[in-house]
This record gives C-alpha cells, structure tokens and sequence, in this order.
C-alpha cells in the first residue's frame, strides 16, 4: 500500500524546486494534490505532466483570502484536505547585513518574513478548519538555517529560525488533534527566489536567485559528512513520512533534518570516516 492512498495535499511554492519534488512523490504515494504556485507557467507544466493527480492555483502566500480560495479548490475538486504542505519561501541571496544598503533593509524584511513567516501564520489559518475535520497535518519546509548560521544572510536566518518558532508553537496549540511537523532540508541543487531589492530581476514577483546549493556540488560535498549535496527529491520521502498517518501518525512537532549531516559536524574533522573502509576490511571487497 502507498502511504498517502487516497489522502489529499496542498502544497505552496509546489511548481518547482523541492515543492515540486514533494508534489510528484505524494502523487506516487497515492494522493490527489492542489499545486499552489505564484507562476502561473509553472503550473500549466505541472498539470501537463501529472494530469488529473492534482489541481492547480495561482497563489500568493502573503494573502490569507488567496490562500482561503487554494484550500477551498482541495475541497471542492477532491472533496477534502487532510495535509497542508506550507513550501513557499524567499532567500536574501546570502547577503550580510554590513553590504546592505540601510534603505533596502526594511524592504527585504518586510518581502522576506511576509513568505517566510506570515506565509505559514495565513496558510495554517485558512487550512485550520478543513483539517481539523479530517484530523489532518500541516507539513512546513524549513531549512538547515533554522538551526544553523551562514545557511543565509541575516534575514534569512531570522526568518528560518521564526519558522521553527511557528511549528513548534502550532504544534502544541493544534494537538491532539492536527499533527504540526517540518522538514529541514541541507544545501540543495536548486533556485530558491529573492526580493528584487537584494539585486534579483523583478519579474512578475521576486526572481530565481542561487539558494544554500548555490557553492556547487564540489563546495558542499566538502563540509557536509554524508558528502552529498541534495537535489530536490533527496528530501521528499522525509515530507511523505510526516504526512502519513499510519507511519508518522505518533509524530508532533517533530522536525525531520534531511542536511547530509551537518549536524554532527566535528571540530577537527568534517567527517570521521574518510578512510573507514581500508581501516575496517582493508584489501577486502
């Protein structure tokens, strides 16, 4: 059996990137999924590659009737909601608060914690009552940098460090009855959009800038101990996981970090394993 058979998602920021990659393996799961999107191009793809498996919205996070309407599209194509996956995010490009220019600050801030933060506030508040009828989950992406420094710039660490605020707080405010969970996705081989006032092209909404992968692959093998560097999907079996109720159906505010380890990081060594196979099976296959 598929774990999310006949469950139905929604998922923001669902047209690209690790949203995406969500949105197809709960499809191969066995759900039904309302792909919410601010790009309408990226849409039309989604709904010419996974057919009639999912709905599509146009949708801006920082608007609670915007996000009232993508929940009221789950329950009217398919009948119910029974997990809100809260994806859409903005980045600040890595830039640090010394080579910001000081009338730029406000605005990024404002375009940054609006996604990053208020973004999950609306979504979790126009979800509430649809998944309060099916016992449902709220799913919310968040990122090595809720943890961690140097995953961003300041304003986006702020704004991830809030995020884990955001879940832990609707965790408890929710159970028993709605599971509040997240992952925590590491460095990852995709684009992750930025406020155009941090240098991105505006066009049509905030453009792709380079997220946490943007080092390259060589950069983030070196300081990560799993030695990889994550592409979208790597991180979507953990979504599946926190939205199952018969596999994750004990799991709370729980945070799933899915980082290549960088967590267990050493002081003198990266990774304490580099030559583990020669000083475990030698000239053994």
């Amino acid at each position: 059996m598929r774990w999310l058979d006949g469950e139905v998602a929604l998922v923001t920021g669902g047209g690209s990137g690790i949203g995406r990659a969500v949105v197809d393996r709960y499809v191969q799961e066995g759900a039904r999924v309302v792909v919410a999107d601010l790009s309408a191009d990226r849409l039309v793809a989604v709904r010419d590659e996974l057919g009639d498996s999912v709905r599509t919205i146009v949708t801006d996070v920082r608007d609670i009737e915007q996000n009232k309407a993508a929940v009221a599209l789950a329950e009217s194509a398919f009948g119910k909601l029974d997990v809100f996956v809260a994806n859409a995010g903005l980045g600040d490009r890595f830039i640090e608060l010394a080579d910001m220019a000081e009338g730029d600050i406000g605005t990024a801030y404002t375009q940054i914690f609006d996604v990053n933060v208020k973004g999950l506030v609306l979504g979790a508040k126009a979800a509430l009552p649809a998944l309060v009828r099916t016992k449902g989950s709220f799913v919310v992406t968040l990122s090595n940098s809720s943890f961690w420094p140097d995953g961003g710039g300041v304003l986006y660490i702020a704004s991830k460090h809030a995020a884990l605020g955001v879940v832990r707080q609707l965790a408890h405010e929710f159970a028993p009855v709605v599971r509040v969970n997240a992952v925590a996705p590491g460095a990852t081989r995709t684009n992750i959009t930025s406020p155009s006032v941090l240098g991105a092209i505006e066009n049509g909404g905030p453009a792709p800038a380079p997220d946490n992968g943007s080092e390259g692959d060589s950069e983030v093998e070196r300081v990560t101990p799993l030695r990889r560097h994550a592409s979208p999907e790597d991180h979507s079996a953990a979504f599946v996981l926190v939205a199952s109720r018969t596999q994750g159906g004990i799991m709370t505010g729980t945070v799933i970090e899915t980082d290549a380890g960088l967590g267990i990081r050493g002081l003198r060594r990266v990774r304490g394993g580099d030559n583990l196979r020669e000083r475990v099976l030698g000239g053994q296959n």
